[in-house]
């Protein structure tokens, strides 16, 4: 008996051939205990996380603590593995993560390369003090390459503000940290080379070749090809001159998606900050191409129409961005609008009016950007007869079936487009009609007119004008009001509806290069309130 005890006694002994009750000496220059700095996506943003590493005597272990989700609990395997393959000696004592701060949320395998390393520093692989000014992110595989991940930019953005002056990152992710002016980045394509680096031993890794931009669909598709909908077009040029929401009811083969894909095409190139902006939100949503290329041209996003709530404005555990923002700075179109389900639409009342998405949930509550620009398409029935005169639902059918639009929503909605069928003469005839690149040139000078006369950070087209601002640059003259009078007693006008009436003229305005509004401008603006008039009976 005595000796299955003893016997036993040695198995579960952490330290062999010692009292059982007397730790190994430790030589004094070892650390048990590493910092190193690493982030947490939270919504469309980084916060700052400390990878605490603390490696004691005792039974062999790994836990991590922290609120990890099950990613970063299983990052223990990846990073024993990438250790031990890569020529390392990984401990064989008690190790414990920690994630800090404990309250927040950290889901990923980025942490694993910050919490290999805090293992190499706690054991005397990585030279003590040298990981202080570093920020690390990074996926590990078994055989210790480091993968690419997600939302980098936004972690240089926010090691940039947080004044971390280095952040060390996979190679594959190199070109999109060194978007971030004034921060150093360095890239490694293996554990070893990370450790490397941080040693003061290696250089970094070369970035690897930029990847040849592919083409945007937008390059190949031209107004000058669509035959007649002069005035849809006409309409277009407005809605993307003041970044207006627009709505295109007509028949089928009417032309109505060939508009609403080319109108990203007229649209004015992104600024260097909105280039940031925008490709920090599909950074995040792991949309950025593995060359690192960054978001050079406007976004286009058009999702089905079965598409749920949090798929179009965001959701989940921790909440994650939705179509409204992927479009951000861009273009969000809805094809077959009143297919969508009605509570899916009426949750775009809030994003359209405000430019923003907020997502409560129990685990905390998440601001989105949405500022985009919505077109959207719909057949004037649910049959979709090719045109008005040969359609066989009856007007009751028709108005119920437009009628899936609430009032509230069709509010928002500055420009209401009617297309008619095409006529013969257009099918067979020749494309008519300015190219893509003209109009893009008057597009771009109405919006250039527009940031000189508001002058406001974050404010840049005329369809985000505050109330207040519409009645300081949106001042019409007698004839014209009394034009706007009349539309509010026979179109039922809301307040809301005479206020983006007016932020349709001063573009229109804009478009025609001139700052006095006028009554023509107004009228204008009133012809494309059709479904008004509809809704109205």
């Amino acid at each position: 008996m005595s000796g299955r005890c003893a016997a036993s006694a040695a198995v579960v002994s952490p330290y062999p051939n010692r009292d059982i009750d007397r730790p190994p000496d430790r030589p004094n220059n070892r650390l048990v205990l590493a910092r190193v700095l690493s982030a947490a996506l939270v919504g469309v943003q980084a916060a700052l996380v400390r990878v605490e590493v603390d490696v004691a005597a005792g039974l062999p272990a790994f836990n991590t603590v922290g609120l990890p989700d099950s990613a970063v609990r299983e990052s223990r395997e990846r990073v024993r593995s990438a250790i031990r393959n890569t020529g390392f000696s990984f401990p064989n004592d008690r190790i414990t993560v920690n994630l800090a701060p404990a309250d927040l949320r950290k889901e990923g395998a980025s942490f694993d390369l910050p919490i290999a390393l805090g293992i190499l520093a706690a054991t005397g692989a990585v030279q003590d003090g040298l990981l202080a000014p570093f920020a690390v992110v990074g996926e590990l595989a078994l055989d210790g390459q480091i993968q690419a991940v997600r939302g980098v930019l936004a972690v240089a953005l926010t090691c940039r503000r947080q004044k971390i002056d280095t952040l060390l990152v996979p190679v594959e992710n190199h070109a999109e940290a060194r978007a971030v002016d004034g921060l150093r980045v360095l890239a490694a394509s293996t554990l070893r080379d990370a450790v490397g680096l941080l040693n003061g031993e290696g250089s970094a890794s070369p970035p690897p070749p930029s990847a040849p931009v592919p083409p945007s669909a937008t390059d190949d598709l031209d107004f000058a090809d669509i035959r007649g909908q002069a005035y849809a077009k006409r309409a277009l040029e407005i809605g993307a001159a003041g970044a207006h929401n627009v709505l295109l009811v007509g028949p089928p083969g009417a032309g109505k998606t060939m508009l609403a894909r080319r109108l990203a095409a007229i649209l004015p190139p992104l600024t260097r900050d909105e280039v940031i902006e925008a490709s920090t939100i599909w950074s995040v949503a792991g949309l950025l191409p593995r060359s690192g290329a960054l978001m050079c041209r406007r976004p286009f996003r058009a999702p089905h129409h079965t598409i749920s709530v949090s798929g179009l404005i965001g959701g989940g555990g921790p909440p994650h961005p939705g179509e409204v923002t992927l479009a951000h700075l861009g273009v969000l179109f809805l094809d077959e609008l009143p297919e969508f389900q009605q509570h899916v639409l009426e949750s775009l009342r809030q994003p359209l009016e405000d430019g923003r998405v907020t997502i409560a949930r129990a685990s905390g509550v998440s601001d989105f950007p949405a500022r985009f620009q919505l077109v959207a398409a719909a057949n004037p029935c649910r049959r979709g007869c090719p045109s008005l005169d040969r359609c066989v639902c009856t007007p009751a059918e028709r108005a119920r079936y437009l009628g899936r639009l609430s009032r509230p929503l069709l509010d928002r909605i500055d420009l209401h487009v009617e297309l008619p069928a095409l006529a013969p003469d257009d099918v067979r005839g020749p494309a008519t009609g300015d190219a893509t690149e003209t109009i893009r040139v008057r597009v771009a000078a109405a919006r250039e007119r527009q940031r000189e006369r508001l002058r406001t950070p974050g404010l840049r087209v005329n369809s985000a004008m505050s109330a207040r601002q519409v009645r300081r640059f949106c001042v019409v003259p007698a004839d014209a009001e009394r034009l706007l009078a009349a539309a509010i007693t026979r179109l039922g006008l809301s307040a809301r509806g005479h206020d983006r009436v007016l932020k349709v003229a001063r573009t229109i305005a804009d478009l025609d290069g001139v700052e006095t509004l006028r009554a023509e401008h107004c009228a204008e603006a009133i012809q494309y309130r059709g479904l008004d008039r509809q809704w109205r009976g």
